[in-house]
């Protein structure tokens, strides 16, 4: 996977208030808990990501908002109203789903217009409300063409606009990317992003794809196993993640099980299973560890490689596996005399005479993160 990049969404202000509130929601399946207990506020007019493996819940957490599947417990509450007793389509929420759902016998503009139509809104309202939704998704010069007719890329703007057009308090999106090829997908995400930014209002997405929840979100729950496990802004998500699980997930990282054998309130000393001892750096405002077993992440961005021994902390010796050249870094594995495995991510990789010649590896205390396990 390349490193995964964040790009600081522009400046606008965030309601401190929340549009969508989770408190304590469960949901099972024949005995078995698909979302175990889990609480979330999202703030009105942020960009909020649900992000997790398949089966982790994520989606079946969003049908909980949008009111396709009820929760088995809990409460769920949209601009402070309770949606428990609600219908889907008498929430201040509509969904755009993977799948786009678009009518093949309608036009473009008659796919906007359906919702309008349902509430018996005059002729004249529905075609000035469907002009300003195709100006807003670019479509005026295809109102009249069908589904069939139209790209994957323009489907998807097709969706968005019929489920802008009811002005929703809140945009829930289904994976509204994943049926688009890699380059059609950067460009709406693009799109997604600019679209937020213009109409104000609270998206709330769900994808597996972490280097899309990173560069789009103004804030990111990850889930595992039914779970919420971090929710925090993307810089937080990945440079700080709380469990190895989200530390794992969210783009590439070094693992290394150890003890802890040594404390100070800003650094740990710590021997790994493998007998390498390591020199960790302790973020005291988020937690401060004295003993125990504890997971080491260290990303293979921060990983330095050179052909002779370091003076510095984490310095070890090892062999070069494996080189792949990405364009824009150069991907390297190596196996340390200890055995461990080691991913690294530079500009460039050393010039070596043969594959037995020592490469030595080499990161600062500060960029290795030790995880509890609890």
């Amino acid at each position: 996977m390349s490193q995964m990049t964040t790009q600081t969404p522009l400046s606008r202000s965030i309601d401190v208030s929340l549009d969508v509130e989770l408190r304590k929601v469960f949901k099972v399946y024949n005995g078995e808990p698909a979302v175990r207990g889990i609480d979330l506020g999202i703030r009105r007019g942020e960009f909020f990501s649900i992000l997790g493996p398949s089966g982790c819940g994520k989606t079946t957490t969003l049908r909980m908002i949008a009111g396709f599947e009820h929760p088995s417990s809990g409460n769920i509450l949209i601009r402070d109203r309770s949606m428990l007793n609600v219908p889907p389509y008498k929430r201040p929420a509509n969904t755009v789903f993977q799948s786009y759902a678009l009518f093949g016998h309608m036009t473009v503009s008659e796919n906007i217009a359906f919702g309008l139509k349902i509430q018996k809104c005059s002729r004249s309202e529905i075609q000035d409300r469907v002009h300003d939704a195709l100006k807003l998704v670019k479509l005026e010069s295809l109102a009249n063409r069908f589904p069939g007719q139209l790209s994957g890329g323009q489907q998807q703007r097709v969706a968005v606009a019929r489920a802008l057009i009811n002005r929703p308090s809140v945009l829930l999106l289904d994976e509204p990317l994943g049926a688009l090829d890699l380059k059609l997908r950067k460009e709406m995400q693009v799109e997604l992003a600019t679209l937020h930014r213009e109409l104000g209002i609270t998206f709330v997405m769900v994808t597996h794809d972490q280097e899309e929840a990173l560069s789009l979100s103004d804030r990111i729950a990850v889930m595992n196993l039914g779970n919420v496990e971090q929710v925090g802004t993307p810089e937080q998500i990945y440079d700080r993640p709380r469990t190895s699980f989200v530390a794992d997930f969210i783009g590439d990282t070094n693992l290394f099980r150890g003890k802890i054998e040594g404390a100070h309130p800003e650094t740990l000393w710590i021997r790994t299973e493998t007998g390498i001892k390591m020199t960790v750096q302790q973020d005291v405002a988020s937690q401060t560890l004295t003993s125990g077993w504890v997971t080491v992440s260290v990303r293979p961005e921060k990983i330095h490689m050179s052909l002779s021994p370091q003076d510095t902390l984490n310095c070890f010796e090892g062999r070069l596996q494996d080189v792949m050249y990405l364009g824009t870094h150069v991907h390297c594995v190596l196996q340390l005399i200890s055995g461990d495995r080691v991913i690294v991510r530079q500009p460039s990789a050393p010039r070596l005479s043969n594959a037995n010649t020592p490469i030595y590896v080499h990161w600062n205390a500060a960029d290795s993160l030790a995880l509890s396990e609890l």
